[in-house]
């Protein structure tokens, strides 16, 4: 497998990501590809990246992962993250790899886990370009996402929403807040976490995840193919917010309740996700072929 390290602009800012091509590509063959998107505050260098970059490009796809921005080694304020810019990110990244030599243009697909999911359903519900979309732990309502990870917290969540906003209006910049504060994640799954991922994180980041609805655009992906995946007991994001993403959907979706995974189903190497995904890939966005089932209803 031969990597590149590329970078682009996007927004004015320089974004850094790495593009790798399977060694079996013939010169002048073009592959479909996939764009897969990290996670919360982490990096392209996570489990939850690496693990399906790596199970992509040895079925055949060429894949891209790279740094929001704001995170890893991009450019941008440390941990802003402010979903729609990263929904530009994720074009523009369509947009440089269009450009490859050995990528097929029209057969690009998104793929995320939990944050980055999100903004993989949202992009591909924006943008034509988007062949095929995989989101795995992800949520498509923001507000009700919090209130489902906060349980009897949520009101202490909804009240540093409001202060942020009057420390703002108080001191002309933003609040800093834990990211645990914004997402709460058990500490018997913190070693997921990346070293190296952010921390403190302005609370504009918890307030653009409140507003962010990819929920809204599911159903305009149709009719390119989507797949929803989610663990049947999920200690990070509510399973609810996939079974309501693929309720707004429209087909040829489809959706899969894992139990035996938690919240990173990637990084934890579970082979039945990979028996899925690889059997979705075939069915829906095979390599070489033409895609099957997709006159199929949910």
């Amino acid at each position: 497998m031969a990597e590149q390290q590329v970078e682009f602009i996007s927004d004015g800012l320089k974004i850094i990501g790495t593009i790798s091509t399977p060694d079996d590509v013939a010169a002048g063959e073009k592959r479909p590809a996939f764009i897969v998107l990290h996670g919360f505050g982490s990096t392209r260098h996570a489990g939850n990246v690496v693990t399906p970059c790596n199970m992509l490009n040895k079925l055949g796809y060429v894949t891209m992962r790279f740094d929001f921005r704001g995170c890893g080694e991009s450019e941008g304020e440390r941990g802003r993250l402010i979903c729609m810019e990263q929904v530009n990110d994720t074009k523009n990244a369509v947009t440089l790899l269009q450009a490859q030599a050995h990528v097929d243009p029209a057969r690009i697909g998104v793929m995320g886990s939990s944050f980055g999911a999100a903004v993989a359903v949202y992009t591909a519900g924006t943008d034509t370009r988007v062949a095929a979309c995989i989101s795995a732990s992800g949520w498509g309502n923001g507000a009700l996402k919090f209130e489902g990870q906060h349980g009897a917290g949520y009101p202490k969540f909804v009240k540093m929403l409001a202060d942020g906003k009057a420390y703002f209006a108080e001191h002309g910049k933003s609040m800093m807040v834990s990211r645990y504060d914004i997402v709460p994640i058990p500490e018997s799954l913190r070693t997921h976490v990346l070293k190296g991922s952010i921390i403190d994180m302005p609370v504009d980041t918890a307030q653009s995840m409140f507003d962010f609805t990819a929920e809204n655009v599911i159903a305009d992906i149709a009719p390119r193919p989507v797949l929803l995946m989610h663990s049947a007991v999920d200690s990070v994001t509510p399973t609810e917010q996939t079974i309501r993403m693929f309720e707004r959907s429209k087909s040829p979706t489809e959706m899969h309740l894992f139990s035996g995974t938690d919240h990173f189903m990637f990084a934890e190497r579970n082979q039945r996700v990979h028996e899925v995904v690889t059997a979705w890939l075939r069915d829906f966005f095979p390599v070489t072929g033409e895609a099957k089932g997709l006159n199929s209803d949910h």
